[in-house]
């Protein structure tokens, strides 16, 4: 594979980062409201934190102590996955531009940016009012960046929204299966210590 690349962008969770206590919570407050999609939906698309979404959509009876507590715990487990530290060095110290692109309820943001090796762009979901595949996030994050499309590697592990919203802006794309399960026709990895073979760097 031959590439010109000049950035690479990431998705967060499951690709750079997990949960190591999945606590599901914004779930468990959707399923408390009579309208468990807008909820979804609204605290992927606003920045929205727990209290505020649970204002605007949960019940009055809902004790908010104990998904606070959840959430907490989710938020302190939040990890980089073994082979991410490497590879984002690997990648800055070659001068490729690094970015995340990340469909993403707020509070979990600022707990992943505090553990990354150095500053990157950044497109949140929240921040933006739209999903990957949305096209619009796809272009925000590469003006940010100042990269053309074509110019750009997308890396993440949801099919559907980082390899298919990828290509079908105009980006490269690798899909990261990281079980080692996947059969489909596209460039695959099953580790990020992959990538910078694949891109030749």
């Amino acid at each position: 594979m031959q590439w010109s690349v000049r950035a690479v962008i990431f998705d967060a969770f499951g690709t750079l980062c997990e949960l190591g206590t999945k606590k599901q919570v914004f779930a468990k407050l959707a399923r408390a409201s009579r309208r468990p999609k807008d909820v979804l939906y609204a605290v992927m698309t606003r920045p929205l934190g727990l209290r505020a979404a649970a204002a605007e959509f949960a019940p009055v009876s809902l004790e908010l102590e104990p998904l606070e507590a959840a959430l907490a715990l989710e938020l302190d487990s939040i990890r980089l996955f073994p082979d991410t530290l490497e590879c984002l060095i690997t990648l800055n110290e070659a001068g490729i531009k690094i970015g995340i692109a990340s469909n993403l309820a707020q509070p979990y943001a600022e707990p992943l940016l505090r553990i990354l090796p150095f500053r990157m762009d950044c497109a949140w979901s929240f921040e933006l009012g739209y999903l990957k595949p949305d096209p619009r996030i796809f272009a925000w994050i590469c003006t940010e960046m100042g990269v053309s499309p074509a110019e750009v590697v997308m890396v993440g592990d949801t099919f559907s929204t980082d390899y298919v919203g990828a290509i079908s802006f105009g980006m490269r794309a690798i899909h990261l299966d990281r079980v080692g399960v996947s059969r489909l026709m596209a460039p695959t990895i099953q580790t990020l210590s992959k990538l910078a073979g694949m891109l030749r760097l």
